[in-house]
C-alpha cells in the first residue's frame, strides 16, 4: 500500500490508532462522539524494535519475531474494523532500517491495515497535536519536548498549530546503547551521553530559545516514567524540575548498575533504557533553559487519531501542505487546474479495468497534477526531476514517506522517456498501479500542452492489463498534428512501461 486511504463517506462509530515506536507498540482505539474522542480501548507492549537494529541498518530477526507477535495480538482487535478507520505509523526505527519492506508486509498481514512510516518532522506535528488535546485549551505558546526510543521530538506551537518543530537522532534506546550497554551507570558514561545530546541540540537551540515560549510540556513513556519516579521521591509533585532530575541523576550514579534500579515509580521494562532516557531530559533542560516542566498525558497515538478524525470529517492537512508548496513554488495554477480536471476523468473511465477503485487513487493523481510543475521554481532544464526531488525530500506536513515516494514518482514520470527504474523502487504492491497513475497524467498533461482553455474532445479510453487505447472524435487527429505528433511519440516512451498505447480515430 502506499499509505492511508480514506474510502468513508460517513463518520464510523470507532477509529484505531497504532504507534509503532523504537521502544514500545501503542494501540488506541476511540469512540466518536459529536466529533469528540472517547478512548474505550488501549494496548502498549514493549517490545523494543530499536534495539534489534544492527550496525547494518537491518531489523534482526528476533526483534521482528518480537513486533510480529505484538502485532498479530492487535490485530485480533483491529482486523474486523473497516479500511479507513485505522491508521498505523513507524517511527524512527523503521525509517532507518534497510529491510523495513520486509517487515511491512508481514506486519500489515498480522494486523489486517496499511502500516505508514513517518517522518521525522511528520512524527513531530503528530506528537503536538496529541499533546495540546491532552493539555487544557489556551493561546499560550508551548513547548513540547518527546523523548522517543530512537528520537527527540521538540515542538513549539499555540493551540493544535506548531511553528517550529525539529527531530533529533537520538533516543533513550540508542543512547542507552551506546553509553550504558554494560549497565554500568558511570559518572564518565553520564557525562559523555549528555554531551552526545548536547552536541545534538546544540544546532537547534538558538532558534528556539529565540521562538519562545510560555510554559513546557514533556509527553510519551519516557518522560511520565521520570515523572513518576521524581515524584515518587518527593523531590516534585505531579511535574519534573531541573533540581529534581539533578537528584535524580546523583542516585542513579550511586546505584551504579542497571541492575540496582529499584526506584519507586520505575517499571522493570524500562530499566534497560531509563539512564538513556534521564541523560537526554537533563541535556534539554540545560540546552534550552527549562526550570520546570509539565507533563501531557496524550502523545503521538492521540495526534493520530486526531488526524484521521480530521481526513474523514474532510479537514486533510495534506490538501493544505500541496496548497503551500505550490503556492511557494509560484505554479501555473489555472493549467493544474487544467490537468487535475482532466486526469480525475480519466480515471473514472478506467478506474474499473486497471483495479484504481481505491478513493487514494483520486487524491494521488489530483496531487500530483496540482505539484507536476514545482520544479520550474528551479530550472526549466529537467523540471520535472527537480520537482521529483523536492517533493521526495521535503518535509510534506500529513504525507507518509511512501505517499512521498509515489508522488515523487508521478511527477519524475510525467514527460519525456518513462523512468521505469523509478517505478521499480516503490513497493511491489505499489508498483504496477503507479505505472497506469502516471500514464494517466502522462496523457493529461500531453492533451494540454497548449495551455489554454478550450475544451477537450469527448475521447474514449478503454484499459486492458498491459494496452490502453484511445479514440477521438473522427477528423480530429487531422486537426490537431501537433497533438498527433506527441501522441505518436508517446507510443514510444511507453515502450518502457510494458503498457502499448493505440490511437484510434
Amino acid at each position: 500500500m502506499f499509505g492511508f486511504s480514506n474510502p468513508l463517506k460517513k463518520t464510523p462509530e470507532l477509529i484505531a490508532a497504532v504507534d509503532l515506536g523504537s521502544n514500545s507498540f501503542h494501540m488506541k482505539v476511540a469512540r466518536v462522539v459529536d466529533g469528540q474522542l472517547h478512548v474505550i480501548d488501549r494496548l502498549r507492549e514493549m517490545v523494543r524494535l530499536g534495539a534489534g537494529l544492527g550496525e547494518d541498518k537491518c531489523l534482526s530477526q528476533e526483534a521482528q519475531s518480537r513486533a510480529l507477535a505484538c502485532l498479530q495480538r492487535f490485530g485480533e482487535r483491529l482486523r474486523s474494523m473497516p479500511s479507513g478507520t485505522v491508521r498505523v505509523a513507524g517511527t524512527n526505527t523503521l525509517r532507518q532500517a534497510r529491510n523495513a519492506q520486509t517487515f511491512l508486509l508481514a506486519g500489515e498481514q498480522a494486523l489486517g491495515h496499511p502500516i505508514e512510516i513517518i517522518k521525522g518532522m511528520e512524527e513531530a506535528r503528530l506528537i503536538y497535536l496529541g499533546a495540546a488535546h491532552g493539555l487544557a485549551a489556551s493561546d499560550a505558546s508551548r513547548l513540547v519536548v518527546d523523548i522517543g526510543g530512537g528520537s527527540t521530538e521538540l515542538i513549539i506551537g499555540k493551540g493544535f498549530k506548531p511553528q517550529r518543530r525539529e527531530s533529533l537522532h537520538m533516543g533513550c534506546v540508542s543512547m542507552s546503547r551506546t553509553h550504558f550497554s554494560d549497565g554500568r551507570l558511570r559518572k564518565k558514561s553520564m557525562g559523555k551521553a549528555e554531551l552526545t545530546a548536547c552536541l545534538e541540540l546544540q544546532p537547534v537551540q538558538s532558534g528556539f530559545r529565540y521562538t519562545g515560549w510560555q510554559s513546557a510540556v514533556g509527553c510519551s513513556g519516557t518522560i511520565r516514567a521520570i515523572r513518576d519516579v521524581v515524584c515518587a521521591a518527593g523531590w516534585s509533585s505531579n511535574d519534573i524540575t531541573y533540581p529534581s532530575l539533578l537528584k535524580l541523576r546523583k542516585t542513579l550514579l550511586k546505584l551504579d548498575h542497571i541492575d540496582n534500579l529499584q526506584l519507586e515509580g520505575l517499571k522493570e521494562e524500562r530499566k534497560p533504557v531509563f539512564a538513556g532516557g534521564v541523560a537526554i531530559l537533563l541535556s534539554v533542560f540545560k540546552t534550552l533553559g527549562i526550570e520546570h516542566m509539565q507533563i501531557s498525558d496524550e502523545a503521538m497515538r492521540e495526534g493520530l487519531l486526531y488526524d484521521l478524525l480530521g481526513r474523514i470529517q474532510q479537514e486533510d492537512v495534506r490538501d493544505m501542505t500541496v496548497h503551500s508548496l505550490s503556492k511557494r513554488c509560484a505554479v501555473d495554477t489555472k493549467q493544474t487546474q487544467r490537468i487535475e480536471t482532466t486526469v480525475l476523468r480519466e480515471l473514472e473511465k478506467v478506474k474499473t479495468s486497471w483495479a484504481l477503485d481505491d478513493p487514494q487513487y483520486n487524491s494521488m493523481l489530483s496531487w500530483s497534477a496540482r505539484l507536476h510543475e514545482i520544479g520550474l521554481c528551479i530550472s526549466h532544464s529537467q523540471y520535472h526531476r527537480h520537482g521529483a526531488y523536492l517533493i521526495e525530500h521535503s518535509d510534506l506536513s500529513g504525507f507518509t514517506l511512501q505517499e512521498q515516494g509515489l508522488l515523487a514518482a508521478l511527477v519524475r514520470g510525467h514527460r519525456r522517456k518513462f523512468p521505469k527504474e523509478i517505478f521499480s523502487g516503490l513497493p511491489q504492491t505499489s508498483a504496477g498501479s503507479a505505472i497506469y497513475l502516471c500514464i494517466l497524467l502522462r496523457l493529461a498533461v500531453l492533451l494540454n500542452r497548449n495551455r489554454e482553455d478550450t475544451d477537450l474532445p469527448d475521447y474514449r479510453l478503454e484499459a486492458e492489463k498491459d494496452q490502453l487505447t484511445i479514440e477521438f472524435p473522427t477528423g480530429w487527429l487531422d486537426e490537431h498534428p501537433l497533438t498527433y505528433a506527441d501522441l505518436v511519440l508517446e507510443k514510444k516512451y511507453l515502450k518502457n512501461s510494458k503498457i502499448q498505447l493505440k490511437l484510434k480515430s
